[in-house]
């Protein structure tokens, strides 16, 4: 479906501020500000925290029942309750069914959830090496009208870093992601939430492992409509949106979406905080407040691609913290920050060239979407590089993409914030066919 274009007039909100962080201060704090930066990476971790949304936590509706793939729709559902610890949904039959991508395996509704209907879902997806995996995520539909032409649209919204563990699924716990779901329900907007591979489901997860992220957050969208109790409806119109970690996953979707599901009506991508460039995220937080980032990224990366054996490059340290970070989540990270990868390693892998081809791989920016792309970041972000995200910017406007791109003055967690109303407000537009700003 062809999108409106260009406008004299933005109808997002205007840019936070025009002016890109210089190359020699992109907001990273150094060793000698030490005690300061450690004081804010403290408010940013309480921050993280502090949105947390317990009304949002995986409960089953009461009484509701597990419904399996091709089962009928019971007309009174019936399953206890059960905790995080003990809920058993999210374990996949062994051996896993065969399935299409995005078919279901088995679905149960939940207790309403921000005045919306709720859903986890476990779906069919492909991993980042091609084979069919399960994974889980929740599916929200507003009790709110959509007034627009057409079916009631979706977004994917890909979330932000949890951590590794199970217990951090962003299904179990739709936390920092609030300051975007909210809007988007009472806009009449039906959301999705992946937990991506490994999150929530067993094995490690694949984190910042784009061509695993992109898939899922795709095939989320597909199981969406392949509930019947959702009432949504293939073929509506479709957006990804997301931040930080999330922010990689939309664009992930929107770079595979034309080959991996050229079946979706995808009209916009909005995403922020994009660790388009891993190399340069990795060198960005080596010996810096969010050295714990780096960490997670090469547990996920080693997930994904096992001949990559991250574990023979561990010195005893490393080998410790490994085995103890299995389950971790985003707290985690402020253990270690302005630590270093030469303190847990024999041998830097990131420098070995078995990794740099898988770091390559998964680096956005090949394959620009064929769909209106909003971007936007911090000036002084201390966890995701700015100047690799200003270079996604400009390899896309390059390659004839249209990009909406938006500086805002602030760090990694506030920017996420105060970037959510011109989220809404671009896809909403995008939703409803009109006009938009390009920057390229």
């Amino acid at each position: 479906m062809p999108h409106a274009r260009r406008s004299q007039a933005s109808p997002t909100p205007p840019a936070s501020s025009e002016q890109a962080p210089t190359d020699s201060a992109p907001g990273v704090p150094r060793r000698g500000r030490g005690r300061r930066a450690r004081v804010r990476w403290a408010v940013v971790v309480a921050g993280l925290t502090a949105l947390a949304l317990p009304a949002l936590g995986a409960t089953p509706a009461a009484g509701a029942d597990v419904v399996r793939a091709g089962a009928d729709v019971p007309d009174v559902p019936v399953v206890p309750r059960q905790s995080v610890a003990t809920d058993d949904f999210y374990t996949p039959p062994s051996p896993l069914p065969d399935g299409a991508d995005g078919e279901v395996v088995r679905w149960r509704e939940e207790n309403r959830q921000l005045s919306a209907r709720s859903y986890l879902v476990m779906y069919h997806s492909t991993n980042a090496t091609g084979q069919d995996i399960a994974v889980t995520g929740r599916v929200l539909v507003p009790t709110t009208r959509w007034r627009g032409d057409g079916p009631r649209p979706i977004v994917s919204v890909a979330s932000g870093t949890r951590g590794v563990g199970d217990t951090c699924a962003p299904s179990r716990w739709l936390d920092y992601e609030r300051p975007f779901i909210e809007p988007m329900l009472l806009k009449g907007w039906a959301v999705v939430v992946t937990d991506y591979e490994g999150l929530g489901t067993p094995g490690l997860h694949t984190y910042v492992v784009g061509q695993s992220e992109g898939r899922a957050v795709i095939d989320m969208v597909r199981a969406a409509t392949n509930v019947p109790a959702t009432g949504l409806e293939a073929g509506g119109k479709v957006a990804f949106s997301g931040y930080s970690q999330g922010g990689g996953g939309a664009m992930w979707a929107g770079e595979l979406q034309p080959d991996y599901a050229p079946e979706l009506d995808l009209v916009g991508i909005a995403a922020g905080g994009v660790p388009a460039d891993l190399t340069e995220v990795a060198e960005g937080l080596d010996g810096q407040v969010g050295f714990g980032f780096l960490l997670l990224a090469a547990y996920g990366l080693d997930a994904a691609y096992p001949e990559l054996d991250l574990e023979s490059y561990l010195n005893e340290r490393g080998r410790r913290t490994y085995e103890a970070e299995q389950d971790a989540c985003v707290d985690a990270t402020l253990a270690h920050a302005f630590q270093d990868i030469g303190m847990f390693t024999t041998t830097n892998p990131l420098r070995e060239p078995a990794w740099q081809a898988r770091l390559a791989e998964n680096r956005l920016g090949s394959n620009p979407p064929d769909v209106p792309v909003r971007l936007f970041h911090g000036t002084l972000d201390e966890i995701v590089a700015p100047g690799q995200a200003r270079t996604l910017r400009n390899e896309y406007c390059a390659a004839g993409a249209d990009v909406q791109w938006e500086w805002h003055v602030g760090e990694h967690v506030s920017t996420m914030v105060t970037g959510a109303p011109g989220v809404v407000a671009f896809l909403d537009g995008r939703f409803r066919e009109r006009p938009f700003l390009l920057h390229c």
